[in-house]
């Protein structure tokens, strides 16, 4: 018996230990030498969408940019497809954003190492026609290279968008 409980300690610690190494790899820290310049090209991007400049939005990004998770998408977007994508949206919608808290991160010795900037807002978005709103919470991680957007990764909830323009959730018949 004593063996038995032996040997499953042991399995445990062994089963945890590749978890516990690899978190301990990465080094994450809030102080780095771009950090203001970083932060300055995240608000200067969410200041053009909100002033429906997409010429000073797309100025922003890097000619290789990735765009993920925007309009609900699974795919990423390219440069040139964020641009048509904001055109439209913005052509039918103003964009307010508020509640906005950024967070500029350098990530190393990691798989997503890199400058970020992760922010948080929500984005109220009204419809020019109408002018019936609807209010998006919304979370962006940014990465920066170069002076500019190479990757950017948005998450926002789908489904409060379609609750608020009357679209109902029924559940599946038995």
């Amino acid at each position: 018996m004593k063996t038995l409980k032996a040997t499953l300690i042991i399995a445990f610690f062994m089963a945890w230990m590749p978890f516990t190494t690899q978190a301990q790899q990465g080094e994450v820290t809030l102080e780095f030498t771009n950090a203001a310049t970083a932060l300055e090209l995240v608000q200067n991007y969410t200041k053009a969408l909100q002033a429906g400049d997409v010429a000073k939005m797309d100025a922003q990004l890097h000619r290789d940019v990735m765009v993920y998770g925007l309009g609900g998408a699974l795919d990423s977007l390219t440069k040139a497809q964020h641009k048509e994508y904001y055109t439209t949206s913005t052509n039918q919608f103003k964009h307010t954003l508020s509640n906005e808290l950024y967070l500029p991160v350098k990530v190393t010795n990691n798989w997503n190492e890199g400058e970020w900037v992760l922010s948080w807002g929500v984005n109220t978005v009204t419809d020019k026609v109408t002018g019936k709103s609807i209010r998006i919470p919304y979370h962006t991680a940014t990465k920066v290279v170069d002076g500019k957007i190479a990757t950017m990764n948005y998450w926002y909830d789908m489904l409060n968008i379609l609750t608020q323009q009357g679209y109902e959730v029924k559940p599946p018949a038995n």
